[in-house]
């Protein structure tokens, strides 16, 4: 039995108004599916769960939205990207989704889709937060690769491997229509970015958060320290007082736990962990916005379910469903 959280939110109007936003996209990779990833988790229950068992009020406007009138009719590669016109426009409309949620101090959470969304997910996040509270947000981003490549470094050309790099600033939109919408301003500050769960990290992106003195967590971190310490650490460098973020890809748990997702990577996080992680940033009061990424049932038919459930699990422990 479930019921409503205790925890009273630091920056939200109301605990208990919750923005809904389904993104079924898939460009920002090339393996098809993943687009499929917020239908099978709203078929699964997780809607009605969170409204049901947990007392939210939804705003959800009852579609996944695949943006295909956004579609340009062609999208050569750019600086090495793949389809960067079609991503530009989905996260600028993305964005604005966010935004219109988030302006009325709701909680967000965006359903995707591969973590390309993320570009348009935290920018609006964060336009909302410094427009209603004056604050910058913090990212906590849960994942097995780092996805802070920029366009010249990313060796696949995936824009899902990017997100990081364009909402910093390490990458720049030298076009209106190939991200120059985000502007000059970065959207999120390399001190107010955590990674848990790094273990798929490229050569080019170690060299970046050592560089920039990035906290991060990988799983050697979590198997050295246990992940009550790992989140002790990681809630203690963004502090008390500011709103968090939370950007979850499902491949951040091991495959055992997630096997149908894109870029599989052994040796991750149970499950137990990851909802732990959803636990602890729900107890801090401090979140105001949430993303489940890369779940795609088409991937690894067997554990479609197994990986759905997981997704669905992550996200009501983010919301407030306790064991006790």
């Amino acid at each position: 039995m479930t019921s409503p959280s205790t925890i009273s939110p630091k920056f939200l109007c109301a605990g208990n108004e919750l923005g809904v936003v389904a993104v079924g996209f898939s460009g920002g990779q090339r393996k098809p599916g993943v687009d499929a990833g917020p239908t099978a988790l709203i078929q699964a229950g997780l809607l009605t769960q969170l409204k049901e068992d947990l007392g939210y009020t939804l705003h959800h406007d009852d579609e996944v939205h695949n943006y295909s009138s956004l579609m340009p009719q062609s999208d050569p590669d750019y600086r090495n990207m793949k389809n960067p016109l079609a991503v530009s426009v989905v996260t600028q409309r993305l964005a604005t989704q966010v935004y219109d949620h988030a302006k009325h101090g709701h909680l967000v959470l965006t359903l995707g889709g591969d973590h390309s969304i993320a570009i348009g997910t935290v920018a609006g996040t964060s336009r909302a937060i410094k427009e209603r509270l004056g604050r910058e947000i913090a990212v906590i981003w849960v994942d097995a690769h780092a996805d802070i490549n920029t366009p010249e470094t990313s060796v696949s050309g995936n824009i899902h491997g990017m997100p990081i790099a364009f909402l910093t600033g390490l990458a720049k939109g030298e076009k209106e229509e190939m991200f120059g919408w985000l502007g000059v301003e970065p959207k999120l500050s390399l001190k107010k970015l955590v990674y848990i769960g790094l273990r798929d990290v490229d050569k080019c992106e170690k060299k970046v958060l050592r560089d920039h003195g990035v906290r991060a967590f990988s799983m050697h971190d979590v198997d050295k320290y246990g992940i009550a310490r790992v989140m002790e650490m990681a809630l203690g460098h963004i502090g008390t007082d500011t709103p968090i973020h939370l950007s979850f890809d499902v491949d951040a748990l091991d495959p055992q736990w997630a096997p149908s997702t894109g870029t599989p990577v052994r040796g991750g996080l149970t499950l137990r962990e990851g909802d732990y992680i959803a636990e602890c940033v729900h107890e801090t009061g401090s979140l105001v916005a949430m993303d489940l990424v890369e779940v795609n049932p088409s991937l690894e038919a067997m554990g479609a379910q197994e990986t759905i459930r997981a997704g669905c699990s992550l996200v009501r422990c983010a919301l407030g469903d306790t064991l006790l």
